[in-house]
């Protein structure tokens, strides 16, 4: 393959991702102003100046157009534990990188008062239908994650018991900071708490885990 053909292939790419990323933005701010149920999925291609059948080449559900946020997201904690091999267990890694999105106010752990960030949040779990596409995301996130622990014990049973209790804790964190901040609080009130309940959570996984061998 030639240099032109990598540089082609490249800005397919870009343009590619470009298109997501409008697509979704253009839904999430329909969905912001008027509400996920009032908003048709013609009228989002007609604001983002696409076709129906082009918007659902890029997107399959109506739903996707918001958890398009998360795709990013689906195999982080995989990256993290295959990035960390050989520099301590797993749970210690994904801990640290939990507390380090803490200190970032990463959206993802749930710890950011930016109204923006809490519209989009209120947006998410107070869909119905967009929480249980997100369990989608989720088992594809464990299974990403029992890929990358696949010397974990139990064998493949253990393994993916394993990568749902990391993502459930994870999950059930982040959870619980946005419910505070969503309640009022800012984010640097909930900060000490939320860094003691992520000790305690992965206290808990580790001290779950002791018993079949070392995570």
């Amino acid at each position: 393959m030639d240099e032109t053909t990598d540089m082609a292939d490249g800005l397919r790419e870009r343009k590619k991702r470009q298109t997501y990323e409008r697509l979704s933005e253009t839904a999430i701010a329909l969905f912001l102003e008027r509400g996920f149920e009032k908003v048709s999925v013609a009228e989002i291609a007609a604001a983002a100046e696409v076709s129906k059948p082009t918007l659902f080449r890029y997107f399959p559900t109506k739903e996707d157009l918001v958890l398009h946020r998360f795709a990013d997201h689906e195999d982080e904690a995989a990256r993290v534990v295959t990035g960390a091999r050989g520099a301590g267990p797993a749970l210690d890694a994904l801990h640290a990188h939990f507390a380090d999105g803490l200190a970032r106010r990463d959206p993802v752990t749930g710890l950011n008062d930016d109204p923006r960030v809490l519209a989009f949040h209120g947006l998410l779990y107070g869909t119905p239908s967009l929480v249980a596409r997100a369990y989608a995301y989720q088992r594809r996130s464990e299974a990403a994650l029992a890929g990358a622990l696949g010397g974990a014990p139990g064998g493949p049973v253990g393994v993916l018991l394993a990568a749902g209790q990391i993502v459930a804790v994870q999950r059930v964190l982040a959870e619980e900071n946005w419910r505070r901040i969503a309640a009022g609080e800012s984010a640097d009130r909930v900060y000490p708490d939320a860094v003691v309940a992520a000790e305690l959570g992965f206290g808990q996984l580790r001290d779950g885990f002791a018993s079949g061998g070392r995570t």
